[in-house]
């Protein structure tokens, strides 16, 4: 996947197909992926950003069939815009998640929000939708944004997982929206269900999903320990653990890797185990 050429539908399964977007970045990877679903009749997830060379790479894919739903995991604008331009073209429905653009001041360590996306149909967790041959189940996975849905192609196994989990990195959790505590729910959520395999919105497919979102929790709840670890050490600004935690980091990564341990700290302090002072946080009493 690492070699993977822009603009060219990969069939992966019979009813799914891949479309890599020409914008990559230290955040996206290889760039966002729109995967097309179903032979005679499609779903189009994660249309992806505006861009007109991606928009035509897709509406040479769809290749005149219909298009029953263009599907958004969450508003970030390397997955929505595009479904705008291409309802326009095929005349499908904007349907999945739930509106949302936020303000945000702080560093931000992925995409802003699409504030001009708005659906013709808000999905509900474990609503389905159906085409020729297949069916698509939303999974509610709010954490990484308060509004992100995975779909599960309910012939297959297979589960679409936007940028909830994603085998090349950790999902981004940034407050305000991004939450920890919700975001660990989530991950324990897909971690109980049997899906056979994970494609994400960006990186290659996940072939033991179950395994990666195992590692995952593990993961976070590594990072957890060495924040608790850090405060009872006296260490309780957030720059300073950031510097412990991440020795050899990007610095242009610095600002978002803080995000993160703010979703941690926040996640802890509601969980009545830390509490802030002022800029430092210490052991809540």
């Amino acid at each position: 996947m690492d070699d993977a050429t822009t603009g060219v539908a990969e069939q992966l399964e019979p009813l799914v197909a891949r479309i890599l977007a020409a914008n990559p970045s230290p955040f996206t990877y290889t760039g966002t992926q729109t995967y097309l679903v179903g032979t005679t009749d499609l779903a189009v997830i994660d249309p992806g950003p505006d861009l007109p060379e991606h928009l035509d790479a897709l509406i040479a894919a769809i290749a005149g069939r219909s298009v029953r739903a263009i599907l958004c995991t969450h508003t970030h604008r390397d997955h929505s815009p595009a479904s705008r331009p291409l309802a326009a073209a095929t005349g499908a429905p904007i349907i999945g998640c739930a509106p949302l653009a936020l303000d945000d001041d702080g560093p931000r360590s992925d995409a802003a929000f699409d504030r001009d996306y708005l659906p013709d149909r808000v999905l509900a967790d474990g609503e389905r939708l159906s085409g020729m041959g297949w069916t698509i189940e939303a999974v509610s996975t709010p954490g990484h944004t308060s509004n992100h849905l995975c779909f599960a192609l309910v012939e297959s196994g297979a589960l679409f997982t936007g940028d909830h989990i994603m085998g090349w990195s950790t999902s981004v959790v940034a407050p305000p929206d991004g939450d920890m505590g919700a975001y660990m729910a989530s991950l324990d959520k897909l971690l109980r269900r049997d899906d056979r395999v994970y494609y994400p919105a960006h990186g290659p497919e996940v072939t033991t999903p179950q395994r990666l979102a195992r590692g995952m929790i593990g993961h976070r709840k590594q990072r957890e320990g060495q924040i608790l670890r850090l405060i009872d050490q006296r260490i309780g600004a957030i720059p300073d653990m950031v510097a412990r935690m991440y020795v050899g980091l990007d610095p242009r990564l610095t600002g978002a890797a803080g995000r993160s341990v703010l979703a941690h700290l926040i996640d802890l302090n509601n969980r009545g185990l830390v509490r802030a002072e002022g800029e430092l946080w210490t052991r809540a009493a």
